[in-house]
């Protein structure tokens, strides 16, 4: 969430940073323009996603892989309309990947449609590419979407 924040304060752009009260007191990220806290994490997952128009997932732990999955169970399910799922740095997701393939697909738990879900880049290029292509597909306005 910093580099997304400091991107945004580098470019002149209000952004938002949503921290959870955690046992361990957990300092606000400093380059967001408003910081808002959370007591659950269901209630910061659900406020990531509400206002979401493409999801960007830089190496992480637990609390990635958790908001990662949950993202695409809420799309999986039909909950919220897909948009684009960026998973940065093929090398970092390459052993989550196969277990989904090796493990999960093979028992019948996901859907080969379902890693349509994803893309997988290493240059930030990529990104940009990704999401404006998306964007371009279905014709996003503001919030709105049309699918072309």
């Amino acid at each position: 969430m910093e580099a997304a924040n400091k991107g945004a304060t580098e470019a002149g752009i209000k952004s938002i940073g949503l921290n959870i009260q955690l046992p361990e007191e957990q300092i606000s990220n400093v380059y967001a323009t408003k910081s808002i806290t959370f007591n659950h994490f269901f209630v910061r997952k659900i406020m990531l996603v509400k206002y979401a128009s493409a999801f960007i997932i830089m190496p992480g732990g637990l609390g990635t892989l958790d908001e990662l999955t949950e993202l695409l169970t809420l799309m999986q399910t039909h909950k919220i309309k897909p948009f684009p799922v960026v998973l940065f740095d093929s090398m970092y997701w390459k052993g989550f990947l196969d277990w989904l393939h090796d493990s999960a697909l093979s028992r019948g738990f996901i859907s080969g449609e379902d890693f349509d879900l994803l893309r997988i880049c290493d240059h930030v290029e990529e990104v940009i590419e990704v999401v404006r292509r998306w964007r371009e597909k279905h014709q996003v306005i503001g919030k709105k979407a049309v699918s072309a």
